[in-house]
């Protein structure tokens, strides 16, 4: 899962809203620094209230992520995908494929999302916007494995630039698809790709439903809001 489909439900509470989006944060701005479920459930007692929300908003994606990738919906969509990638590049022993066919799946269903909740997109931002980024990296360090100090620097470009705007339109996710790519040290891939995008993203508006029901019904199960 990404950025909106971690957070879209909690954008009335942005401390939570913040935590949901804090270990794809970190992925960016530093992989060494990991939010373990074990530590931050042991840590959650001693945190104060506007911590804690945090917190319970980073666990809230850990548990996403667990279920989210054990769903035989997305496994099928990753399946596929990685097949129509790995058809387009060619290659056998290319790692793009399952890369794009993986990252691809959940960038797809955030546009989803902000297709189907006019006004979402902006929701998430405005939410977000509210947050001391300063304090949020002192909470991170608290919960962390290690300490970060690029974490403000990070958000604020972040959420300057709304790069989920751009998941809503072909030429300008393969824009965003290239600096993930450069950013794990793979090649680039060009305007041959497009028609593979335009497919996953028919195929992520038909199945959508699928993935987040996942999601929903383990909170449920769990009695969680």
């Amino acid at each position: 899962m990404n950025y909106l489909a971690h957070g879209y439900r909690f954008l009335q509470t942005p401390l939570r809203l913040a935590g949901t989006a804090l270990p794809d944060c970190l992925s960016v701005v530093d992989r060494r620094v990991r939010l373990r479920s074990r530590r931050i459930r042991g840590l959650l007692a001693e945190l104060s209230i506007e911590e804690r929300e945090v917190a319970e908003g980073v666990l809230q994606h850990l548990r996403d992520d667990d279920v989210f990738h054990a769903c035989p919906t997305f496994l099928m969509l990753e399946s596929e995908l990685t097949g129509r990638f790995r058809r387009v590049l060619g290659d056998r022993f290319d790692h793009r494929p399952p890369f794009l066919g993986h990252i691809v799946t959940e960038l797809l269903l955030d546009a989803v999302i902000a297709e189907e909740h006019p006004g979402v997109l902006e929701g998430w931002y405005r939410s977000m916007e509210t947050v001391s980024a300063d304090w949020i990296q002192s909470v991170v360090n608290r919960l962390a494995t290690q300490s970060t100090l690029g974490l403000p620097a990070f958000m604020g470009k972040f959420l300057e630039a709304r790069v989920l705007f751009d998941y809503l339109d072909d030429e300008r996710l393969l824009v965003r698809l290239n600096q993930v790519l450069r950013r794990v040290t793979l090649p680039e891939i060009d305007s041959e790709c497009l028609p593979v995008l335009n497919a996953a993203r028919l195929l992520l508006r038909r199945h959508a439903r699928d993935l987040l029901q996942a999601v929903e019904l383990d909170d449920a199960v769990q009695g969680r809001p």
